[in-house]
C-alpha cells in the first residue's frame, strides 16, 4: 500500500492505495465520487473523463499513485463551475444526453473546448469530442449544446483561454515531479490527534456532503439545558454509541463512536471543536474521524440553538448535523435511511438528555455498539405503517 496525498474537488486527501489502483477506482471505491463512470477501462470510452491539473485525462488508465500532489477535479467539483452551468443547461435545451452513462465524461470535455475553440466549428468540437463516445448515439445534440455555449460565450467578449489554460507540453500530468514516496505508509484519511496533548492537529471547517435538521423540546428552562450542552461528558453519556477516549476540555473533545450497520461494524476515532455563544444560546461542534477496519473517514458538524418555550419553561433544540463519509461506510448510506436513522438517533438523545437533566438513571449506563438492524427494523415498520395509513386513508376517501 502506498499513501497518495492530492487535492479533489479543491479537498486536501491522503489515502493509501494499492500501487495499481487507477484513478477512476480510487475517486469512485476510496471517496465515493462515482460520477466518474468506468466504460471500456481502456482508455477509449471516454467515460472516466476528469481533469488533473485543470486538463482533461482518462482516469482509468491513469495510476492514482501517478497523481501524488496533483489537483483533480472530477464531475461533482464542477456543480459550481460558470462553464458547466451553462453546458448542463445547454445539454438539457438540445436534448444532448439520453441514458447519461456518457455525460460526466462528456461534459468534462466540452469544458475544455469551450475553454479553448475560438468559435462554434462543428468541426472541431466533433473532433474534440471524439475521445468521448455515446452508446446511445446522441452526437447531434451534444454537439450543438457545445456550439450554442461557445457562441453566447464569444457574443458576451469571453475571449478564448490560450490552450485551455495548459502550461507545459505532454499528456496531461505529465509534467508532475515524480512522487517519492516508495515506502508503504499507513492509511491516514482524517488526521486523529494524539490523546495525550503533543501535538495536536487543527480541526478545520469543511462543506458538508449532507445536511440534515433535527428537533426535538425538553421539559427544563433554556439556561439549564445550555449548561448542559456545557457538560461534555454528560452529553456523550447521552448519544448513542458514544465514549470519551481522553479527558474533555472546554474547546476540544476526543472519543470513539461505535457503529454496526448489517454485517459492517465501524468504530470512530477523533476528535472535535467545540464552539458555544452564551449570548444566543447557541454552539457547534465540529469533527473528524476514521475507522481503520473499513478505510472510512467522516467529517462531521453539529449546530444547535435554544429556544424558550412555554414562558421559559421548556426548551425547544434546533439542530443543524451536516456530515462527509468517504470510504466502505459511504456505499451503503442512502439519504432516505440516513434521515430515518438520524430522526432515530436524536429522539434516543432526546430522551437520555431528559432523564439525565432529571436525575433519573440513565438507560444506557455505558457506550455501545449502535446496532444497525434493529433502528433499520424499526425504520421499515414506520414506513410500512405510514404507506398502509395512505392506502386506507386513500380508499376511505373514495368510498
Amino acid at each position: 500500500m502506498t499513501t497518495i496525498a492530492l487535492q479533489v474537488n479543491r479537498r486536501a486527501v491522503e489515502v493509501s492505495a494499492e500501487p495499481r489502483t487507477s484513478l477512476a477506482d480510487f475517486v469512485r471505491d476510496e471517496l465515493d465520487l462515482t460520477g466518474t463512470h468506468l466504460g471500456c477501462e481502456h482508455g477509449v470510452c471516454g467515460g472516466c473523463t476528469v481533469l488533473l491539473d485543470g486538463v482533461p485525462a482518462r482516469s482509468c488508465i491513469t495510476y492514482a499513485v501517478a497523481c501524488a500532489g496533483a489537483d483533480i477535479t472530477t464531475i461533482e467539483g464542477l456543480d459550481d463551475d460558470e462553464v458547466t452551468t451553462e453546458l448542463r443547461a445547454a445539454f438539457t435545451r438540445e436534448h444532448a444526453l439520453q441514458c447519461g452513462y456518457c455525460t460526466p465524461g462528456m461534459l468534462v470535455s466540452a469544458r475544455d473546448l469551450v475553454l479553448r475553440l475560438p468559435d462554434a466549428d462543428e468541426r472541431r468540437i466533433r473532433v474534440g469530442l471524439s475521445g468521448n463516445l455515446c452508446r446511445c448515439t446522441g452526437y447531434v445534440g451534444i454537439v450543438r449544446a457545445v456550439q450554442s455555449v461557445i457562441e453566447a460565450r464569444r457574443a458576451r467578449n469571453i475571449a478564448p483561454l490560450a490552450d485551455g489554460g495548459r502550461t507545459s507540453l505532454g499528456p496531461a500530468g505529465s509534467g508532475r515531479a515524480t512522487f517519492s514516496g516508495d515506502e508503504p505508509r499507513p492509511a491516514r484519511q482524517v488526521p486523529v490527534p494524539a490523546s495525550d496533548g503533543a501535538a495536536q492537529v487543527r480541526i478545520a471547517d469543511f462543506l458538508p456532503a449532507t445536511v440534515l435538521d433535527q428537533s426535538f423540546t425538553l421539559p427544563h428552562p433554556p439556561t439549564k439545558v445550555f449548561a448542559m450542552f456545557d457538560d461534555i461528558a454528560g452529553i456523550a453519556s447521552c448519544l448513542p454509541g458514544v465514549s470519551l477516549t481522553a479527558p474533555p476540555t472546554p474547546a476540544r473533545v476526543e472519543g470513539m463512536i461505535s457503529v454496526r450497520l448489517g454485517p459492517i461494524a465501524a468504530s470512530f476515532e477523533g476528535a472535535a471543536r467545540v464552539e458555544r455563544d452564551p449570548a444566543t444560546l447557541s454552539g457547534r461542534i465540529v469533527g473528524v474521524g476514521t475507522d481503520q477496519r473499513s478505510h472510512s473517514a467522516t467529517q462531521g458538524e453539529i449546530r444547535y440553538r435554544l429556544l424558550p418555550l412555554e414562558g421559559g419553561a421548556a426548551t425547544a433544540v434546533e439542530l443543524s448535523i451536516g456530515y462527509t463519509l468517504t470510504g466502505m461506510l459511504a456505499q451503503v448510506g442512502r439519504p432516505g435511511l440516513v434521515r430515518d436513522l438520524a430522526k432515530r438517533l436524536v429522539a434516543e438523545f432526546a430522551g437520555n438528555l431528559d432523564r439525565h437533566m432529571s436525575g433519573a438513571p440513565s438507560v444506557q449506563a455505558a457506550a455501545a455498539e449502535l446496532s444497525g438492524w434493529s433502528i433499520v427494523s424499526d425504520v421499515l415498520r414506520a414506513r410500512l405503517a405510514r404507506m398502509f395509513g395512505r392506502v386506507l386513508t386513500g380508499k376511505g376517501d373514495a368510498e
